[in-house]
């Protein structure tokens, strides 16, 4: 979303049960995408409810059991969809099984993204956007 969005929109990626750091798949997958690396760290999605973090207009939870957790209390009511991936980090196989799912994962969300981004965003009345943003999790 950073690369693809710029300079209309500004993503953040967190967790519900942050490992503590971020995985060597994922920052391979971005790498090979061409895709900044830098300052990436492993983060709770608490710390963007919490006073003084960046305001967000939209939150897409995307692992598939982040649908069954209670989420926090957004600060500022932003739009909310669940986009359900498969969780690469899950994936428990042999070194090609598990980049397979992180490459899977990125082109997924690299695919709802970009679907995302198509939207006539300034034309949509809020219902008609969250009815747009809760079909592309189905695609």
């Amino acid at each position: 979303m950073n690369f693809k969005g710029r300079p209309n929109f500004t993503a953040y990626s967190a967790g519900s049960r942050p490992s503590g750091a971020v995985r060597p798949e994922a920052l391979k997958q971005l790498k090979a995408a061409h895709l900044a690396t830098e300052n990436l760290r492993s983060k709770s999605w608490n710390e963007f409810a919490q006073p003084g973090a960046p305001a967000l207009d939209f939150v897409f939870t995307v692992c598939d059991n982040a649908a069954n957790e209670t989420c926090p209390r957004w600060p500022g009511q932003p739009m909310t969809a669940h986009w359900g991936v498969p969780d690469p980090a899950a994936v428990h196989g042999s070194a090609e099984e598990i980049d397979r799912a992180f490459r899977e994962a990125f082109f997924l969300l690299d695919r709802r993204i970009s679907l995302f981004l198509s939207l006539p965003l300034p034309t949509l009345d809020r219902l008609a956007l969250k009815k747009e943003i809760d079909e592309i999790g189905r695609r």
